[in-house]
């Protein structure tokens, strides 16, 4: 095998590849956003989970991608493990058909196909008619690239050395090897076994090889998902093992089928076509490896438990809780739980500041650290949510989504500032004890006044972004609520001049008095604009048990 032969077997795979992801991605984009939905909302049942796991792998044309899916869906809390199992499960039979569409051999169309899809993707004029051409552009070019690896490897069958190794060679750790490092370093299980029938075509592997190969692309899929899982939390590590352990499972049972039973000889059956034969026995892998594993989700979900222990609690909690980086490949998910995360942020500073706000009236500086502590997560999350949500806005959301978003910007950083001033209360509460300062009774029943007005704007303003719903009756109350506050800063302002002139506080208490007075004022705006920021109605309700459960 020449060097310019390599290059082409390299070409080859590289248009394999290209054609497989364009391919899914165009089907992907046909079918609409709206079907990995619902890969996260109608996996209740774990039959329905396994054929919606089959479904949209039959579309994305990729398993691997399918399951880093799903860590991120177990992540974000969106599944749970036996969901996530039974959409593996699915997984992997969907990614069968690209083996089928390969045993069919379509080369001869390639051209055609590549050039009417390219056709069809620049000049039509509708979107479902561009991707349609897309998918047509990417079968082609998958075809295209498997001729291009079956001519590249001609030469290999003028090698007595590789011929011999290939025909005569049938030991199954080996051929189990060759699949796992094959599918891990290429990160695609589709392409391997297309590999595998690119050879077949030349008449360079055997079937009874071939299996042990198949058996090990399988184990290698998982090196992805694996991947994926490393920086997440114990439930996502543990879906990457769920998958790990379907397999090798299903590894071993087919070589105990294999090595006892004639089922390469009944593979040899199906058709002269080794390239067939190959499809068959992938697909005939993934679909009995369902059927015999599936009663035994619960017993894999156990074994992942004891393989993955839990980790100790964080005392600290710098992380999302309901958003994952890998739901970016699922927009309309994405924009949801970013949501919940805004939602949980918006809490957060709720709660940091009645903390504040009471260490300050009542002269206890106990729960002072916790606002510290609070106010981290506050801007751990003020940042990341930006971050992710200008890369959410980058993606192909549909108009409510996109104005959602755009509104989410805004609300995040209003957030944000009702944090910083919950801090300088949290500060002002701290030099207060310190140095001693003495605030009147008088000003001490004001600022309680103005606390539970703020309070309750605050509960307001959250309630309706949560509901994504502000009626017209609550818009007049909350604008009462926000005049009040104004009037009673203004208000007591004036008293607090007054109790100076009689000389009943301390300059230094009275500064004191009046900045406190300005943050309760100024949370009071930003409280008003998160409640303002839901009247251009994204028709969208944020779904927030989860984070009811813990904030509420």
């Amino acid at each position: 095998m020449t060097l310019a032969n390599l290059l082409s077997f390299l070409a080859g795979i590289g248009l394999f590849l290209f054609g497989i992801k364009t391919m899914g991605d165009g089907l992907e984009y046909a079918a609409g956003s709206k079907m990995k939905k619902i890969l996260g909302t109608l996996t209740k049942n774990k039959f329905l989970a396994v054929g919606m796991g089959a479904l949209v792998t039959a579309l994305i044309q990729s398993s691997s991608a399918t399951t880093v899916m799903v860590v991120g869906f177990v992540n974000a809390g969106l599944m749970n493990l036996a969901q996530a199992a039974g959409v593996i499960m699915g997984a992997n039979i969907g990614t069968t058909i690209t083996s089928v569409l390969i045993a069919m051999n379509l080369s001869d169309v390639a051209p055609i196909a590549i050039f009417a899809g390219v056709f069809a993707f620049l000049f039509a004029k509708k979107d479902i008619a561009k991707h349609i051409g897309q998918t047509v552009a990417g079968f082609g070019m998958l075809f295209w690239g498997l001729s291009t690896m079956s001519t590249a490897m001609e030469p290999l069958r003028d090698s007595q050395f590789f011929v011999y190794f290939m025909t005569n060679f049938n030991n199954p750790v080996v051929g189990i090897l060759i699949g796992v490092i094959l599918t891990a370093v290429i990160q695609s299980s589709s392409a391997s076994i297309g590999i595998l029938q690119a050879l077949a075509f030349q008449g360079l592997v055997p079937i009874n090889f071939a299996v042990y190969v198949i058996y090990g692309q399988n184990i290698g899929t998982v090196v992805t998902a694996l991947l994926s899982s490393m920086a997440s939390k114990t439930n996502s590590k543990r879906t990457a093992v769920i998958h790990l352990l379907f397999n090798v499972f299903g590894t071993i049972l087919f070589l105990l089928i294999t090595a006892f039973t004639p089922y390469v000889s009944l593979l040899e059956r199906i058709s002269d076509s080794v390239a067939v034969q190959i499809s068959a026995a992938h697909i005939i892998f993934n679909v009995v490896s369902t059927v015999v594993m599936f009663p035994f989700i619960n017993q894999l979900i156990k074994l992942s438990c004891i393989l993955v222990p839990d980790k100790e609690p964080k005392d600290t909690k710098l992380e999302f809780e309901f958003y994952d980086t890998r739901l970016l490949s699922t927009p309309p998910v994405a924009v949801e739980q970013i949501g919940k995360e805004v939602l949980r942020m918006a809490y957060l500073a709720r709660d940091n500041f009645v903390r504040a706000a009471d260490a300050l009236i009542k002269s206890d500086t106990t729960e002072c650290q916790k606002v510290d502590e609070v106010e981290d997560v506050i801007n751990f999350l003020n940042h990341e949510i930006t971050s992710n949500l200008v890369k959410i806005n980058a993606l192909d959301l549909d108009y409510t989504d996109a104005k959602y978003i755009g509104r989410l910007f805004h609300v995040v950083n209003d957030i944000e500032r009702v944090g910083d001033h919950a801090i300088n209360l949290s500060e002002a509460a701290q030099v207060r004890s310190k140095e001693g300062l003495d605030i009147t009774d008088e000003a001490v029943a004001e600022l309680e006044n103005m606390r539970k007005c703020v309070v309750e704007l605050l509960n307001g303003s959250i309630e309706a972004f949560k509901k994504q719903e502000l009626t017209e009756s609550e818009a007049k109350r909350l604008n009462t609520l926000e005049s009040t506050t104004d009037d009673l800063k203004e208000r007591y302002e004036n008293a607090h001049i007054e109790r100076l002139n009689k000389n009943k506080c301390e300059t230094r208490s009275g500064l004191m008095f009046v900045n406190t007075l300005i943050d309760f004022e100024r949370i009071g705006d930003h409280a008003t604009n998160i409640a303002w920021a839901v009247r251009k109605k994204p028709d969208r309700v944020v779904k927030t048990d989860a984070v009811n459960a813990e904030f509420a």
